[in-house]
């Protein structure tokens, strides 16, 4: 749905130069045009209006002097640096430019009528007066001559296989004798010249030759391929016309037909077989087609006609029309017209080799026209509800329009046409916010057409609705009505019969105003016109628009936008410089477009397409290029995009990977654009979304979700994207349109809890209107079962960055149980008859649910049916109950209010066999209430329920409810249900305490067989856990004597010795056991110096001192020296080692960045034979579902892990191994303060200074050696390498990878705490000042 738009016009008039212009060629490396005439060759440039080299042919003698002579072909060779010329006589002729040399390099007898060259330029065709055919190298060496008329069919000829004849087949409707008609040949057009057209294919493999048979006089072609070999022939075709083009992407030849009532353009195969056709827009014999030409990319077909004479001293004109096709639909998009007679009559015409939209034009009066288009999109630019995103596609003397807001309908079909009655050639929406849907339209004859949506008073019948009229529907549409046409007065009536294209890039920026471009014909300058409407006194049917000023600008303009919203209006130089037109202002000036940072902008590449956006609070320019580089101003954003579009504050773009982007433009920058449209770049949001390959932006529907799409073949593809989508919504629930954002939300599958999340105050403040708008019990039923306790702007759909600072949610109470309370309150409120049934959900749905309310209110329902015209039966309630609830779930929940009738209630409407109900419930009935209650209770395995009921029963129940609590583990509720000092209490607290036993909490149990009078078992409960204290007070209470209080004291301390509690030990034998001595040893044992010298000295025993507490006090120093001593040792020789290991790690790293590094603790999970496909990292991400193999890497993964900081030199995590056990040292140190403190201060007294002070010495040297230490180790520089990527200016891609590598597999996560260096404390006291 895209139209060619008029970029540039290039006008080089008055060439001065002899006689006229016969043929031209380009020089696409030189930008010049070789023109030949009847006296030579001359060479212009047109961007600099002068004539480069002239070369007269006429003095060397190849042509003649009275002017009489004709130069066939003109062709550039690259490859030689010259020109061959072909003349009518029968020279082929090589001219240099540089030395104006001539050389005559072969001469046909019979003159040439044909001079083409193959597209690779190896291979020269020339057809001679002699009907023959001589193919010859790039040389001009002869490779073969042929006869231009063939009889063989050639080598592609059809092969009969004999199924049926002629005679035997069906032949509709013109019966079984045209089986036997003579084919007839109809002789070639009146008008038809008889010369041989060629046309090669793109690839050069192929060429078609069209000649007039002499034997029918008939037009037909032969295709031919490299080798000179025929290939096939056309089939015969009346009427069929001299034109002749080989699509370049070599699917179809393009020729025309002249047909009883019209004249067509035909396509061949290169079998010669018809493959379609188009019509063109003329009556028969009204028109000749001179020439059919093919555009680069074989996407334009351009179509150069001339009126035949019918009329004497009628005005005759050419048309040149540029014709493409979609969804096998040819549309004619641009009509030049030029007269025939005089300096305006069309000599040659050729599409630019290079650039595929550049047409290049000769006329006879040695003027020179090139014109540049390009594809643009004409789409109503309104961002309101009221634009109805129009899209205009010129076709000829119509203009398709399609509203998509209404209707989407694929092209060619449209809306409805706009019949004009000109060819269009340019189509512009009013630029004006509230009047978005008014179009003017340009035709061929310089005429804007103005339609208007509105009322009008009577039917347009230049409106003709399309696809959504007709066969008795209503349409609803309101098609705009023609309010006037106006003829453009130019100044001078030459400019518009010379270049019919006179102004370009047409915009309508105000009610009566047009913005015009013009070039000016004799310098690179451009002229802004302001288009106004003449005011007429009369109410004519034809106004007049006139240039009520203009603006000179250095440059030529190539494209213009303009901002709806801010008025600015751009304008694009072809050298990229923007600049901005000041309309408002009263000199009507052009100034530099400057950025945010003062500078003027410039972009690198001139770009087709440019549109005015606000981003991030600055208007800016953007443009794409016709390679796909996409700019913001003069960054370049990226480099693979295909079309994009701005929408209020949207920006979407599609991409050459087949995805479509939208972006928010509010508070966006132009590295985050930058960074969302990178290749590496991969997002998972709402920005991003998939299309199908080729797809294009068409409009975006405004105030909408919807996004047209068209493929490349043509038809159309809605899409909602997320981002536009969400956005829209958000809009609607802001503005309290619930109802839309429901609609659109369930239609597109978002999730409706975004209704509350989106701004929950707001929500529950209006939950009244909510459910006013929606107005239906089973969307607020809907709605209720996609309610979750998740917060979806949080997950699903977070908010953009603009949005507001994020709203608090209510941290008293759950989301769903808010939003049901407050639903069922407003349901209750506005009609609870009507939505009895959401009601009923509005408790369902609860984070618990309330199925006995539920069923209560049914039951109600049943028993007092109100008798409203709006209300629910009980029966419709229960059955759309048993849809959200299971039937099961349902009949337990009524089973548990004890209600029967309710039971049976739901039993019924259950699927269940009244045979398995009913005795069951009579059983029930019979029995007393508290055990039929408890029954039920067991029953639905309410068992806490059911004990409470059973209590209530009487004791001769009691066994019963005990072997329940113990059975299912009630001990805590059972407690609670008698009173302490009753024997049931006493009962259950033993069957607890056991059970605690046997659950090995020995002291817990303790404490509640201690509680219910059992001491016994209490007691042995706390010999078992070692509670001494515990133990020793239910002894008391047992009364035992002074033996069995002894005997328990030793067995207590046998128990804490185990348990390493020397201390407590030593306690209970001094106190209950009388055994001072034993104390005293166990104190020594355990390092109690000082409460061993307290015993002794209380016990008078000072000989304990002599005989064992002196020598173990200078055995334990003997035992701290030799531990120091190792520690050391072993300190120091890790630290040089880890000091070693870095060293060899820093090395390998600068010899070899590339080399991968070893993978580190995965490296020892795998085998040899694995390494092949170890390289893959993605093949540990996967778990496998073999039990066998899961346990044996567990097994493995165990194995690794014990083994994973292994010190044996040359691991490969050797040197964490190192910073673990050198942590682990310094952790020791530390510990081993108080120990050291405590047995300083017992050498002192006894007098063993020499031994303390060397203790001392050497615990104070081992603590200095790791304070100085510790920096060394757990250096910061290390650190940070290990646990960051080196990035930043100065890093280079392979350092980059090596760090990240490096982080991967030297620094797993767990590991990170073995970096932080481990704490010594310098405030712990342990240093005796008494021995320094």
């Amino acid at each position: 749905m895209r139209n060619l738009k008029l970029l540039r016009t290039l006008e080089f008039r008055d060439i001065q130069a002899p006689g006229k212009p016969q043929c031209f060629s380009l020089r696409t490396e030189q930008g010049t045009v070789l023109i030949g005439s009847e006296h030579g060759l001359i060479e212009v440039n047109p961007i600099t209006r002068e004539v480069k080299n002239e070369i007269s042919l006429v003095a060397e003698g190849f042509l003649p002097e009275d002017g009489s002579g004709c130069i066939v072909a003109v062709q550039d060779l690259l490859d030689q640096e010259s020109v061959c010329v072909a003349t009518a006589s029968g020279d082929v002729i090589l001219c240099s430019l540089s030395t104006h040399q001539l050389e005559c390099v072969g001469t046909v007898a019979s003159g040439i009528s044909v001079m083409s060259w193959s597209p690779d330029q190896e291979l020269v065709l020339l057809a001679t007066g002699q009907q023959t055919l001589i193919m010859m190298t790039k040389d001009f060496e002869p490779i073969m001559e042929q006869q231009i008329h063939q009889d063989d069919f050639g080598e592609s000829k059809f092969i009969t296989v004999g199924w049926g004849k002629k005679e035997t087949q069906f032949h509709g409707s013109e019966g079984r004798q045209a089986a036997f008609q003579v084919q007839m040949h109809e002789s070639a057009l009146p008008w038809d010249d008889h010369r041989p057209q060629v046309t090669w294919r793109g690839d050069g493999q192929f060429f078609a030759l069209s000649v007039v048979c002499p034997e029918t006089g008939a037009r037909k072609f032969r295709v031919w391929n490299r080798e000179f070999a025929l290939q096939s022939t056309s089939e015969p075709v009346a009427g069929l016309g001299p034109a002749l083009a080989w699509k370049p992407s070599g699917s179809l030849i393009a020729s025309t037909q002249d047909k009883p009532n019209q004249q067509d353009v035909v396509f061949f195969e290169k079998n010669g077989l018809l493959h379609g056709q188009f019509t063109l827009p003329f009556l028969k014999d009204e028109v000749k087609v001179n020439d059919l030409l093919w555009n680069a990319d074989s996407s334009v077909l351009a179509v150069w006609l001339e009126d035949l004479q019918r009329e004497e001293n009628s005005a005759l004109q050419t048309y040149v029309q540029l014709w493409t096709v979609g969804n096998y639909h040819w549309y004619l998009k641009q009509s030049l017209s030029f007269d025939t007679c005089g300096k305006s009559r069309i000599v040659a015409l050729m599409w630019d080799p290079v650039i595929p939209y550049r047409l290049h034009v000769l006329c006879q009066g040695w003027h020179y026209l090139c014109y540049d288009w390009h594809w643009t999109t004409d789409r109503s630019a309104g961002d309101n509800s009221s634009d109805l995103a129009n899209v205009a596609v010129i076709d000829g003397n119509k203009v398709l329009v399609t509203v998509f807001r209404q209707t989407v309908v694929p092209p060619p079909m449209c809306t409805y046409r706009l019949l004009l009655p000109h060819p269009v050639n340019q189509v512009m929406f009013s630029a004006h916010p509230k009047k978005s849907n008014d179009l003017a339209v340009l035709d061929a004859s310089n005429q804007i057409s103005v339609y208007k949506c509105g009322d009008s008073p009577s039917t347009d019948p230049t409106v003709k609705l399309g696809a959504v009229g007709g066969n008795g529907f209503k349409v609803s549409l309101r098609t705009p009505h023609l309010e006037k046409r106006y003829k453009i007065q130019f100044e001078t009536s030459k400019d518009q019969e010379v270049n019919s294209l006179k102004l370009g890039l047409l915009t309508w920026i105000e009610e009566d105003i047009f913005l015009a471009i013009s070039h000016s014909q004799s310098s690179p300058r451009s002229l802004i016109h302001h288009l106004t409407v003449t005011p007429s006194e009369m109410d004519e049917e034809q106004g007049q628009l006139n240039v009520s000023s203009s603006v000179m600008v250095d440059g030529v303009i190539i494209s213009l936008c303009c901002n709806s919203k801010t008025k600015s209006v751009a304008l694009q130089l072809a050298d990229g410089q923007i600049l901005k037109y000041l309309r408002e202002s009263p000199s009507l000036a052009v100034e530099p477009w400057k950025n945010r940072g003062g500078f003027p902008v410039r972009f690198p590449y001139p770009c087709t397409q440019t549109e005015l956006a606000m981003i991030g609070g600055e208007e800016c320019v953007l443009g794409l290029t016709d390679r796909c580089r996409f700019f913001i101003n003069d960054i370049e954003v990226a480099s693979n995009i295909t079309s994009f579009a701005v929408y209020d504050e949207f920006l979407l773009l599609t991409t050459h990977s087949h995805t479509c982007h939208c972006f928010c433009l509010m508070d966006t920058s132009f590295k985050t654009l930058q960074a969302g449209l990178s290749s590496s770049h991969v997002s998972y949001g709402e920005t991003l979304r998939k299309v199908e390959r080729g797809s294009r932006i068409v409009t975006v529907v405004p105030q909408d979700t919807k996004l047209i799409l068209q493929m490349p073949r043509g038809n159309l593809e809605v899409v909602h994207h997320r981002a536009l989508v969400l956005a829209q919504i958000r809009k609607w629930l802001d503005k309290l349109m619930f109802k839309e954002a429901f609609e659109c939300m369930r239609k597109l599958r978002i999730n409706l809890n975004l209704i509350h999340d989106h701004n929950p105050k707001v929500f529950l403040e209006n939950v009244e209107t909510f459910i006013r708008q929606i107005d239906s019990v089973n969307h607020i039923n809907l709605f209720f079962t996609e309610l979750k306790e998740e917060d979806v702007t949080k997950t699903m759909y977070p908010p953009p960055v603009t949005s507001s600072v994020q709203l608090s949610r209510n941290p008293d109470g759950k989301k769903l149980d808010i939003i049901c309370d407050a639903m069922r309150a407003a349901m209750e409120n506005i009609n609870p008859h009507k939505y009895y049934l959401s009601i009923l959900t509005s408790h369902v749905k609860k984070t618990t649910p309330e199925l006995e309310i539920v069923l209560q209110k049914v039951h109600e329902l049943q028993e007092n049916a109100p008798s409203v015209p709006d209300a629910v039966s009980a029966e419709e309630a229960l059955k759309y109950l048993l849809l959200l609830v299971d039937v099961n779930e349902l009949y337990d929940h009524s089973l548990g209010t004890y209600d029967f009738d309710l039971v049976l209630m739901v039993a019924e409407k259950s699927q269940k066999d009244p045979k398995e109900y009913l005795p069951f419930l009579n059983t029930l009935k019979k029995m007393e209430t508290n055990y039929q209650r408890f029954t039920i209770d067991k029953y639905l395995k309410r068992y806490e329920k059911a004990i409470g009921h059973l209590s209530k029963c009487g004791p001769e129940y009691f066994p019963e409810c005990l072997n329940l609590i113990k059975d299912k583990n009630l001990y805590n509720e059972a407690l609670k249900l008698y009173p302490p000092n009753s024997q049931q209490y006493k009962d259950i607290s033993i069957a607890y305490g056991e059970h605690l036993m046997q659950e090995r909490l020995c002291e817990p149990a303790g404490f509640v067989f201690a509680r219910s009078g059992a001491h016994e078992k209490a007691l042995s409960a706390f010999l078992a856990c070692g509670s001494w204290q515990q133990a020793l007070c239910v002894a008391a209470q047992l009364n035992l004597t002074k033996d069995q209080l002894a005997g328990l004291g030793r067995t207590l301390a046998g128990k804490l010795v185990e348990q390493r509690k020397h201390n407590d030990a030593a306690i209970v034998l001094e106190q209950y056991a009388q055994d001072y001595e034993e104390a005293v040893l166990l104190l020594l044992k355990g390092a109690a110096w000082e409460e061993a010298l307290r015993l002794v000295y209380k016990y008078n025993r000072l000989d304990i001192i002599e005989t064992n507490i002196k020598p173990s006090i200078l055995e334990a120093q003997k035992n701290y020296m030799a531990f120091l001593n190792s520690q050391t040792a072993t300190f120091s020789r890790h630290k040089n080692r880890l000091s070693v290991v870095r060293e060899l790690k820093e090395q390998a790293q600068h010899v070899n960045l590339d080399d991968e590094v070893p993978r580190g603790q995965e490296s020892d999970l795998f085998s040899e034979t694995s390494s092949v496909v170890s390289g893959s990292e993605m093949s540990g991400r996967y778990s496998h579902s073999n039990s066998r193999i899961s346990a044996r890497s567990s097994k493995n993964r165990r194995k690794a892990e014990r083994k994973k900081h292994s010190l044996k030199e040359g691991s490969p995590l050797e040197d964490l191994a190192l910073l673990e056990a050198l942590s682990e040292l310094v952790q020791n140190a530390e510990k081993l303060k108080g120990e050291i403190y405590h047995i300083l201060k017992v050498l002192f007294i006894f007098e063993f200074d020499e031994q303390g002070r060397e203790l001392q010495k050497a615990f104070e040297d081992t603590l200095q050696l790791m304070e100085r230490s510790i920096p060394e180790i757990w250096t910061l520089t290390y650190q940070q390498n290990s646990a960051i990527p080196v990035l930043g200016p100065n890093s280079t891609a392979n350092s980059i990878m090596a760090s990240y590598q490096q982080q991967k597999t030297s620094v797993p996560v767990l590991d990170a705490e073995l970096f932080i260096p481990p704490k010594m404390d310098k405030r712990t006291q342990w240093k005796l000042k008494l021995l320094e």
